[in-house]
């Protein structure tokens, strides 16, 4: 049942409820990366709309050291998207059932050795916090261009303003035919539910990696890196098992 549950989210071949409930895991994972990483380091690292804003005031103000470091965090999430799509290239010219589930390790891995070694080099501070921004931001990106690539750029999961634009523009429409009389503007909400249930997930990601952070520190992400593995490794078990019989 797991292995089945493992394939139906990360699996080459996809289903709108697949999509779906992938997307609702990794709006909890970024929620909770987000909210933990800001107690870590003071710093939101999910979405580059705020992060491009800060380097325009910072350049304003004449601040440009700091602003470069924006620049910097920009390029590092553009990078993990960009990784996102070499590998699920590569393995889709491999026709490896894993194409969607490596993207996902690598991102459970990197989230791994940041909850092992976070203690150890929180001593250093300046590097911990540059590292830890930077590392969060590449994470995001990975995460993000898995779930686009996935869902043709349907499904969002590491900002909430997409999310939230989109609930409003159906709950628009679906009180407009709510309204009308003619019967082609019977209410349809199909998008709807899915779109809270990612805010919600996103939300409630955010309280829990929040709260873990407080409790177990930087080892909080260990359980998000758990999720991850177990969500993703049944197509690479698949592909190796594959290659073996070959």
């Amino acid at each position: 049942m797991v292995r089945n549950l493992s394939r139906h989210l990360t699996g080459a071949s996809r289903t709108e409820s697949g999509n779906r409930n992938l997307g609702y895991l990794l709006a909890f994972v970024a929620g909770a990366i987000n909210a933990g990483g800001f107690l870590a380091v003071q710093q939101y690292t999910s979405h580059m709309t705020g992060i491009v804003s800060e380097m325009a005031d910072l350049i304003a103000l004449g601040h440009y050291r700091i602003a470069l470091f924006g620049l910097i965090c920009l390029v590092t999430f553009i990078s993990g998207a960009a990784v996102t799509a070499l590998l699920v290239n590569y393995a889709r010219s491999r026709q490896l059932q894993s194409e969607y589930a490596i993207p996902l390790l690598l991102e459970a891995s990197l989230l791994m050795a940041f909850g092992i070694l976070g203690t150890q080099i929180a001593e250093m501070q300046d590097v911990f916090v540059t590292v830890t921004i930077l590392l969060l931001c590449f994470v995001m990106g990975l995460q993000n261009a898995v779930i686009t690539k996935i869902s043709g750029a349907v499904i969002r999961t590491t900002h909430v303003t997409g999310i939230a634009t989109d609930l409003g523009i159906d709950l628009g429409r679906w009180l407009f035919r709510s309204g009308a009389r003619d019967a082609s503007f019977v209410p349809t909400p199909q998008r709807m539910p899915m779109l809270a249930i990612l805010l919600v997930s996103f939300f409630v990601g955010g309280l829990t990696g929040a709260l873990g952070f407080q409790a177990l520190g930087y080892a909080a992400t260990l359980p998000l890196a758990a999720a991850l593995i177990a969500a993703a490794i049944t197509p690479v078990f698949d592909d190796v098992k594959t290659r073996k019989q070959r």
